[in-house]
């Protein structure tokens, strides 16, 4: 880590878990810069400076670990070996081979989406692969750095089980694929399926893990109406906040040292009031996806232990000017 010039921290700021150490994330390495969760993205990233990289995890039909954000292949960036753009409906990415998946081309958006109006900066490249996981692994690796962390998502639903491999079968395959590359210990492992913390907590008790959260809109994962098919069981309306549901479903108290437990909320459903309550259990608290400076500075005046964000580099410039410590870039 290197130390900012940077003003000292505001007086009122809320007091994060572990003062000192803030966590920046680059989401899917960087997609706001460079195509999303691809080995360029993870690149870009680590030479603006990251303590961590986000992201996202599917599985093959032949068992292999990949970088992807959605359980189909998404039109929106995708381009088959003609080069041409796929049509919906796509192909699961757990329906293909790994082989299969490196024909098709990840490292543009299409420009007549409306995806590519929100990412009108990120630089498109041709010749771009959905990567494995462990060439991820091995990309950080080469660069020396034995400090940066990996946060890693389960791209899985309970409302289609179908579309991707069961809870049991994609923590076994991802857990094999983390212990294989001997980073066990810099892994954080977050789902919005709750039944994987669930079951990565009995198999590896060491490691991190980060229940994921959306309570607004259509694609919420935590309702106020009974138990959502997405917290194993645990409901809102009996528990009262995000936090106490996390605390029951990890089990944890102020003195569980074994396994660090972190919520990470959409930023939108997050209150200091609420990152208080997450720090008095032990919980740290990671906020996703905070792009705009503003936001950025609110977070860290609400006391939050670190955040995820498309654009690591404005994330970089809030913290400088807050005074908080920087993660060294990797040339």
């Amino acid at each position: 880590m290197t130390r900012t010039h940077g003003q000292a921290p505001p007086a009122n700021m809320a007091m994060r878990l572990n003062p000192g150490l803030f966590d920046l994330q680059g989401h899917r390495g960087t997609r706001g810069l460079a195509p999303e969760n691809t080995l360029p993205a993870f690149a870009r990233a680590m030479k603006i400076g990251v303590s961590t990289l986000e992201l996202d995890t599917a599985l093959t039909s032949d068992g292999v670990v990949v970088v992807a954000h959605d359980r189909r292949l998404n039109p929106e960036i995708t381009r088959g070996s003609d080069g041409k753009w796929l049509v919906a409906p796509t192909a699961t990415v757990r329906s293909l081979s790994y082989a299969q998946l490196q024909t098709l081309d990840v490292g543009r958006i299409d420009p007549k989406s409306e995806y590519c109006r929100r990412f009108a900066k990120q630089q498109g490249m041709d010749g771009v692969h959905m990567p494995a996981l462990s060439e991820v692994f091995d990309l950080v690796r080469r660069s020396g750095n034995s400090q940066l962390r990996f946060n890693i998502e389960t791209k899985l639903s309970p409302l289609f089980p179908d579309e991707a491999p069961q809870p049991a079968e994609f923590v076994g395959a991802l857990l094999s694929c983390i212990d294989a590359a001997g980073v066990m210990e810099r892994v954080t492992i977050q789902s919005f399926d709750w039944r994987v913390l669930r079951l990565v907590r009995a198999q590896a008790p060491a490691v991190p893990i980060s229940y994921l959260s959306a309570q607004q809109g259509s694609q919420a994962t935590v309702t106020s109406s009974g138990a959502s098919p997405w917290t194993d069981g645990i409901s809102l309306s009996k528990h009262g906040s995000v936090p106490r549901m996390i605390a029951v479903a990890a089990m944890t108290t102020p003195d569980d040292s074994l396994q660090k437990i972190l919520w990470s909320p959409h930023f939108a459903d997050l209150s200091e009031h609420l990152v208080i309550e997450a720090h008095a259990m032990n919980i740290a608290v990671l906020p996703w996806t905070l792009n705009e400076p503003e936001e950025i500075a609110r977070a860290i005046m609400m006391g939050v232990d670190g955040l995820i964000s498309d654009y690591p580099d404005r994330a970089r410039d809030t913290m400088a000017r807050m005074g908080l410590e920087l993660p060294a870039p990797i040339p």
